[in-house]
């Protein structure tokens, strides 16, 4: 199954790329998730601790790829501005 709901021979290199970070910020989001699920059912403290560290990790990952998405993809920017760090609920 391919990524692409549009002809990508047709695509620009910039659109691939935005493509592919996109693609990359969902499956490090989805990493978290699943970190998360085996975190809150694990009894071993030792793999735990692994667990946490690569549940970590994911989240720097998913961090770094939404901070290059901000810079550039139109309208991240302004959005992560208007609501990252505010104080409305």
């Amino acid at each position: 199954m391919s990524d692409y709901h549009e002809p990508v021979s047709e695509m620009d290199e910039k659109t691939r790329s935005l493509t592919r970070a996109l693609n990359s910020l969902k499956e490090e989001i989805e990493a978290v998730d699943w970190y998360n699920q085996r975190l809150s059912l694990e009894k071993d403290n030792s793999l735990k601790e692994i667990l946490s560290h690569n549940m970590i990790e994911e989240i720097e990952h998913a961090c770094m790829t939404l901070e290059w998405l901000r810079r550039n993809m139109d309208g991240w920017n302004d959005h992560l501005k208007t609501f990252l760090f505010s104080e409305e609920e």
